[in-house]
């Protein structure tokens, strides 16, 4: 089987989330290329980065996870994607231990937490939000053993 290439992928992720936006109002496919370079730039392999692009289509609604399960990617790919998709009412605690327990996954995380707690996009946000943000991801990296720099 041939696979998508990551431009491939890239391409399906921002289509994916066109029309989406974050917190801040900004297009979400500003935080889908954040993970995906924060991504390589920990040291990703190629599937990490494609999983950084894919990180919330399911999650959000954006692609099934038929589409998914069907589509020309690596089985790593859609593991660590089906691993970073949180379900519907699922304890914060199962979700850790779900990456945690993924090969390749903790460090698309990183990228995704790194993005997500970024100072400067907390600050754009209304003060209760961003400290209800900001004490969620602080929880999520101790779950994840992540006390350090991200």
């Amino acid at each position: 089987m041939e696979y998508l290439s990551l431009a491939e992928v890239e391409t399906i992720a921002r289509r994916a989330h066109e029309g989406q936006v974050d917190k801040n109002g900004h297009p979400y496919a500003e935080h889908i290329a954040a993970v995906a370079h924060g991504t390589a730039a920990r040291g990703g392999s190629e599937a990490q980065i494609a999983a950084g692009w894919l990180h919330d289509t399911v999650e959000d609604g954006r692609l099934s996870r038929d589409w998914l399960a069907r589509a020309a990617l690596p089985d790593e790919v859609k593991v660590i994607v089906d691993a970073l998709t949180r379900r519907p009412d699922e304890p914060v605690e199962e979700y850790a231990a779900r990456v945690l327990a993924t090969p390749g996954a903790l460090l698309v995380k990183r990228a995704d937490l790194a993005h997500n707690s970024d100072p400067a996009r907390l600050a754009a946000l209304d003060r209760a939000t961003a400290e209800r943000l900001a004490a969620k991801y602080a929880r999520m990296r101790e779950l994840l053993g992540l006390t350090g720099e991200l």
